[in-house]
């Protein structure tokens, strides 16, 4: 095997890698000289856009070999990492003790940040837990919070149905407290509880009256521990060791209290599916995937039964191999899961990163105490086999339900009626799902922006809202502006971004039409689009030189009118923020004493600059303060001065 170079960093700040021949790619400055910093230490990396925006979060062994491979020869990336380097822009990195602690780092800023490249990665709801309390005279029940209190968890339970026949189990086999009482010897000795309904009906031995000693009742907690982690062999041959030691002393009722709880057992164990004769504990791992969404399944079998099974569900993952996914479902797991660890996993094939696995795996050991290293196996024949392609067979299943599901939520939010009476009224060839608009917005020319806003099938989509600061015309100039952002959105850096739509409006007349159009023409574009006009709603098209007006009462109307007036609206605020900033900076701000958090408050009370100079120094000082009200006072009286004198003057 041939290996690879580090990719080198040039003078002129272009990454290469000799090795490859590849293309180069243009770095800037700040850049450039973080990438020659890099650590080789394990860690996280958050990958940035111009925006500032975290856009990836990942993990590495080595933070300067996995980062530099990004600006690798980017003929050699997928579609998705290829897109993902031309939108770094910066790189931030946690540096971490070891690999372990990189990747469960890595889990939860991905589930606090939601990166846009990253593999979503969902249990679609959260689950319950099975819940030991750490406290005298343990309790057990159901619950979906986890509390860092020393307590014990078992789970989650993908089906509910199954945590009801656990408890179900535990309830008939042990006879465990569900008061609320909190129990200390002294409250007992003091008589301060009676008994309650449960031990009459023997659901419960009277812990609480002195009846169980807190020996034995910890005893009994430790069985049902046995049984949650599915050790029914060891739990029975625990109460049969007991029975025939109560037998022998002649204690029966104590002997035929436990008989009456190995029945019980036996009759659990009876409902659980024996997929496994060599009793063996391991976790079994399928995928499968279809387009872009994927349902990775696990099913847990202990003592070679199978207890339960769980569930992922993955998305944005069209570009990904199968073994990466194979590896996000085995950390995801590993991370969340509370249940003790097994022997072996079988898996259809083996991880991309699994050292990692290896690493985690090995960690949750030696926090109970153990020091054992997990196997990962993939079977090629025979039962064990049969048992991967099983947990394959119920990943498709969990797959295709999770599509119709999707596709039902698409059939309930069907296509409005408005969208297809836009469709017959504009004679459009396919239903008008998504709709950009563009409007301008200035002030004499200066601060000059525009607004794109997107309606799918008639509903805002805000997340794709964009702005724009005019950047190539000077002056109110309404129709080169829209030229410029019709290019900017259609053939810049958006065009990669955002889907097409299938439908442009532009908030004006012929003009703003014409000038829209002819870009997209050039380019040859093909998107249908139209103008509207404020003044009567007229609609144009372009090359037509009469207006369309539309049923003043239809929906179609109503629909261009709403995302119009959505548009004028984001238009509009954005042009007040970037004047309210200018105007901010250029005169509040240059007073002395006046910073931008002073500036701000003045604005805030009094609404505007010119407000400002007419407030006395009182009104100012009761805001920023005396010393800073004077400042400002003096500031205006200055630059009022020159005018007054010429006043004067012209008096005389």
């Amino acid at each position: 095997m041939v290996e690879e170079s580090d990719p080198k960093i040039t003078e002129s700040g272009t990454i290469t890698n000799p090795p490859l021949q590849s293309q180069d790619l243009r770095l800037s400055e700040a850049l450039k000289k973080k990438l020659e910093t890099l650590p080789t230490s394990p860690g996280v990396y958050h990958f940035k856009d111009k925006d500032d925006k975290i856009i990836y979060i990942g993990k590495a062994k080595n933070l300067r070999a996995r980062v530099l491979s990004y600006f690798r020869n980017l003929k050699e990336h997928n579609g998705k990492t290829r897109l993902l380097v031309k939108r770094i822009a910066d790189f931030e990195l946690i540096i971490t003790g070891s690999e372990v602690e990189a990747l469960i780092l890595e889990n939860n800023l991905i589930k606090q940040f939601k990166p846009r490249y990253n593999i979503n990665l969902k249990d679609d709801k959260s689950f319950p837990y099975i819940c030991i309390t750490n406290e005298r005279f343990p309790r057990v029940f159901a619950t979906r919070t986890l509390r860092r209190d020393g307590s014990k968890y078992f789970g989650p339970y993908t089906e509910v149905r199954q945590m009801k026949l656990v408890l179900e189990a535990i309830s008939d086999i042990f006879q465990v407290r569900s008061c609320h009482f909190k129990m200390t010897p002294e409250s007992i000795a003091a008589g301060k509880f009676k008994v309650c309904l449960d031990y009459h009906i023997k659901k419960c031995q009277g812990p609480c009256v002195g009846y169980q000693s807190e020996e034995d009742y910890d005893a009994m907690i430790e069985e049902v521990k046995k049984l949650l982690k599915g050790k029914t062999r060891d739990l029975v041959q625990s109460l049969t060791h007991r029975m025939k030691a109560y037998a022998r002393e002649l204690k029966f009722e104590y002997a035929a209290e436990l008989k009456r709880q190995l029945e019980a057992i036996e009759r659990y164990s009876s409902k659980q599916r024996v997929v496994s004769v060599d009793e063996r504990d391991r976790d079994i791992f399928a995928i499968a995937r279809e387009a872009d969404d994927a349902c990775g399944t696990i099913f847990k079998v202990r003592d070679g039964k199978l207890l339960g099974s769980q569930h992922y569900y993955f998305s944005n993952i069209e570009d990904e191999a199968d073994e990466d996914l194979i590896s996000k479902l085995m950390e995801k797991y590993y991370i969340d899961t509370t249940d003790n660890l097994p022997d072996e996993i079988f898996a259809p094939l083996l991880p991309s990163d699994l050292e990692v696995i290896e690493a985690l795996t090995q960690k949750r050991f030696k926090e109970t105490g153990e020091d054992k290293k997990i196997k990962v196996i993939v079977p090629q024949i025979g039962d064990k086999a049969k048992l991967v392609g099983m947990c394959m067979a119920n990943a498709r299943h969990l797959l295709a339900e999770y599509k119709l599901q999707k596709q039902k939520r698409g059939e309930a939010m069907a296509i409005p009626r408005s969208v297809h009476s836009l469709q017959r009224d504009l004679r459009l060839k396919t239903a008008p799902r998504r709709i950009e608009c563009f409007d301008n917005s200035n002030f004499q020319g200066k601060d000059a922006v525009a607004s794109m806003v997107c309606f799918v099938d008639g509903k805002p989509r805000k997340s794709d809202y964009r702005k724009f600061t005019i950047k190539t015309v000077s002056g109110p100039d309404d129709f080169a502006s829209m030229a410029e952002i019709i290019h900017r959105r259609y053939f810049g850096s958006l065009s990669n971004e955002l889907p097409l739509p299938d439908l442009i409006v532009v908030d004006g007349g012929k003009g703003q039409l014409s000038s829209a159009y002819h870009v997209l023409k050039d380019h040859e574009k093909a998107i249908p689009i139209i103008g509207l006009a404020k003044r009567f709603e007229e609609v144009f098209f372009p090359n037509e030189q009469y207006s369309h007006n539309l049923p003043k009462t239809s929906s179609s109307i109503k629909l261009l009118q709403q995302i119009r007036d959505e548009a004028h609206r984001f238009a509009i605020t954005f042009h007040r923020e970037k004047r309210s900033k200018r105007t901010l900076h250029t005169q509040l701000t240059e007073i002395k004493g006046i910073g931008e958090e002073k500036a701000k408050q003045l604005l805030k009370t009094f609404g505007s600059v010119k407000a400002v100079k007419t407030q006395t120094v009182d009104a100012i000082a009761n805001v920023v303060g005396k010393k800073a009200a004077e400042n400002v006072i003096k500031y205006f009286d200055k630059t009022h001065k020159p005018e007054s004198i010429s006043n004067e003057n012209n008096s005389k």
